[in-house]
């Protein structure tokens, strides 16, 4: 029997908040817009809908969490 390979697991946590871009870019989901809508302008609503970049101080720990991203 060959000796199975270490490998690591997804963290489906992780997997379910961010996404990486084909030129290894985290996105992630912005904060703000799941309740008290009506005191925001549509404006600030239909911005707080478009993913945003990661800071580049977390990157490699959810890269961490995404080993097959």
């Amino acid at each position: 029997m060959p000796r199975s390979i270490a490998r690591r697991k997804t963290k489906k946590s992780a997997a379910k908040r961010f996404k990486i871009t084909g030129t290894g870019k985290v996105l992630r989901a912005q904060a703000s817009r799941r309740h008290l809508a009506t005191g925001k302008s549509a404006k600030r609503k239909r911005l707080l809908a478009k993913a945003a970049l990661v800071d580049k101080t977390d990157m490699a720990r959810v890269k961490a969490c995404l080993p097959f991203g």
